[in-house]
């Protein structure tokens, strides 16, 4: 296979995307988070209020539940001695106090993990947050240009687009990669492969360079 200069370009547009919200970052930082996502045209106003609620809530019940179970703590403790004691009436009034908060602490765990669901699904419809530098728009005429470096080649017949490129040299298998995986794992052939495996190295080297160590972690694989 014989790639030559000019047989194709690359053009990358660059967004800066902040790393996934934590919910903590989320309840201290709402307004900021509606305005950087009101960039990407999407209104999270109605969401973070669902979200800072439920985690509101979610607090309360734990907070709650923690009481309850250092109660029934105590009252274990007091039972036993109250039977030492011969104090047998005060022992059993003790034992039915402890039935009565243990079904209180199941109630208090099904709230707390049906909230603790609920504020999962409505973490995950929160977009990543676009970085400040990111100015508002609603398509690719929004867009600024950062910085240009090289020469942009002419459009002419002999110029193939890179996914008439991989067809035509086999490089990547996007539909094995569905049948594997699902939709966004494609399997990299031939010389594709081997480009893959040589920026993986590259970035290895970049990163070995700015004083990271490499490991090899051990991969377990339970059924």
């Amino acid at each position: 296979m014989d790639i030559k200069p000019g047989d194709f370009y690359f053009y990358t547009k660059i967004i800066f995307i902040d790393i996934m919200l934590t919910l903590n970052f989320i309840c201290e930082n709402q307004s900021d988070i509606i305005e950087r996502l009101a960039i990407r045209n999407f209104d999270a106003k109605n969401l973070i209020a669902e979200i800072v609620n439920l985690d509101k809530e979610r607090k309360e019940s734990q907070t709650e539940l923690d009481k309850i179970l250092s109660e029934m703590n105590q009252l274990s403790k007091k039972i036993g001695l109250l039977f030492k004691e011969g104090k047998t009436d005060e022992a059993n009034n003790a034992k039915t106090q402890t039935a009565e908060l243990k079904e209180r602490v199941k109630i208090l765990k099904e709230k707390y993990s049906s909230t603790d669901r609920d504020l999962h699904n409505l973490l995950i419809q929160i977009p990543n947050v676009p970085n400040t530098s990111v100015p508002p728009g609603k398509s690719d005429a929004d867009n600024i240009m950062i910085r240009q470096g090289g020469s942009i080649l002419e459009n002419d017949v002999n110029k193939l687009p890179h996914w008439d490129l991989i067809k035509k040299y086999d490089l990547i298998d996007f539909e094995l990669g569905n049948k594997i995986t699902g939709a966004g794992f494609p399997v990299y052939k031939n010389k594709g492969a081997k480009l893959q495996r040589a920026l993986i190295n590259f970035f290895l080297d970049c990163a070995e360079e700015e004083g990271y160590q490499e490991v090899i972690p051990p991969i377990v694989v339970n059924e």
